[in-house]
């Protein structure tokens, strides 16, 4: 269903290749050598560029809010959707400084889709997953396929994309969906969020709990589970990294949210973990298994829990000062003796 192959070994053994060429101790920019050497792969060609760069924040609500997990209410979602195209969400702030557009696409927001924010709402919300299914499999397919057509009509407009979120309850969301699939307990997937206390935490467990045991999800179908226990943002994030892997585009992963969207596409389609770049170490406790069950590195642990992609955001000028060396200063240009490979 959502088909598309492996990235070309032969480009990755160029741009390694090239990164050996570059005036510096072999393999000394660590895993910024790795990221880039995945984006050569993912574009075919040793010469890329990532100048235009695109983040995309997927904004929904959650009906599992009514439970009381959450320190706010649903109508922050509107708030911050409402201020990116603005310009004045953390997440266009944060953009702003490294150039890249920030793009707020709604796929669920409990009421009408604010003015500049696109609209793929599939209805207002989601269902309360204490109760039964967070969505029918219409709603999450939907949703899904959402996020393939924000990075189909991107594809031609920017070099890489970075993903995030808004919405109020989305970590608890996560947490369930992320205990089913990795079969860990609730407490061990599950963190404070936006600020619980440690009260809000227990009951915040003890929801989930209820939401697994009402909605039986199948571990083994994570499309079961994504549609009981999951959320439209989850959904159209699965479906952006899908859709990176579709159009050949580097999909940035923010934190733990990002981080299960990611896996749940990898589920999918295993090919998917070589077009997605790892950002940072999300301060959410599942965050660290997501990443290590994908085997991606993230190079940023600023200990985190921002959201809006505000961590994937933060790899862009990264990037930028990594590709500095990476396309300029090379042995002959400063008349130097190249180190070896002696391993």
């Amino acid at each position: 269903m959502y088909n598309f192959e492996r990235t070309d070994d032969n480009i990755k053994k160029l741009a390694k290749k090239k990164w050996d060429s570059i005036a510096k101790p072999i393999d000394s920019l660590g895993e910024f050598e790795n990221l880039f050497i995945k984006i050569a792969a993912i574009k075919g060609n040793v010469d890329f560029t990532i100048k235009n760069k695109t983040m995309v924040v997927f904004c929904s609500d959650n009906g599992v809010v009514a439970e009381g997990v959450t320190q706010t209410d649903s109508s922050v979602t509107t708030i911050v959707a409402n201020n990116i195209p603005k310009g004045v969400a953390t997440i266009s702030k944060l953009s702003g400084t490294c150039g890249a557009k920030a793009i707020a696409v709604d796929v669920g927001i409990n009421g009408d889709t604010p003015k500049g924010v696109l609209n793929y709402k599939v209805s207002k919300g989601t269902n309360n997953i204490a109760n039964g299914p967070a969505m029918t499999k219409e709603q999450m397919m939907q949703a899904i396929n959402a996020g393939i057509d924000v990075v189909k009509n991107l594809k031609d407009k920017t070099d890489i994309i970075g993903l995030g979120e808004m919405g109020i309850g989305n970590t608890t969301t996560t947490s369930a969906v992320a205990s089913v699939l990795l079969g860990i307990p609730v407490e061990k997937a599950t963190g404070k969020g936006a600020g619980l206390t440690s009260a809000g935490l227990e009951r915040k467990v003890n929801v989930i709990k209820k939401a697994i045991e009402v909605n039986e999800p199948n571990p083994n179908e994570p499309l079961d589970v994504l549609m009981k226990l999951g959320g439209y943002d989850i959904c159209a994030m699965t479906g952006a990294f899908l859709g990176g892997g579709m159009y050949k585009i580097p999909i940035v992963i923010d934190g733990v949210i990002a981080c299960l969207s990611a896996y749940i596409a990898c589920l999918i389609n295993p090919n998917t973990v070589d077009y997605i770049l790892p950002s940072h170490m999300g301060r959410e406790p599942v965050a660290s298994i997501l990443l290590e069950k994908m085997d991606l590195k993230p190079v940023i642990y600023g200990n985190m829990a921002l959201g809006e992609g505000s961590g994937a955001v933060m790899l862009f000028p990264l990037l930028d000062m990594a590709m500095a060396l990476y396309n300029n200063v090379t042995f002959e240009q400063i008349e130097m003796k190249p180190y070896e490979r002696l391993v």
